[in-house]
């Protein structure tokens, strides 16, 4: 009987690990440019896709260009090395006024 206890005991902490990191929350809005482009808070492309998907949806719009996606989130590493303490939301904002 002790094996089998033991052998539950460990299948519940292997499930359980997956389920605390799913909780980990971010405000996107507090994340700097310096925190961004170091992967601090998440993998930069991550955290690119999530800021297209907020703009796009405050723009109304549900087309996406992947190859805008791509160049805009080059533009906003290469802006956001220059601007390290800046919202990276802010940064955005930059990015594509720049672009238009």
């Amino acid at each position: 009987m002790g094996r089998v206890a033991c052998c539950l005991t460990l299948i519940g902490f292997v499930l359980a690990v997956p389920a605390a990191r799913a909780q980990v929350q971010v405000d996107v809005a507090k994340i700097t440019c310096e925190q961004y482009i170091l992967f601090k808070v998440a993998d930069p492309r991550d955290i690119a896709i999530w800021l297209s998907g907020y703009f796009h949806g405050k723009a109304g719009t549900t087309v996406i260009e992947t190859q805008l996606l791509k160049d805009t989130s080059q533009k906003l590493t290469s802006y956001c090395r220059g601007h390290l303490q800046q919202p990276v939301m802010q940064a955005v904002e930059a990015v594509l006024r720049e672009s238009k």
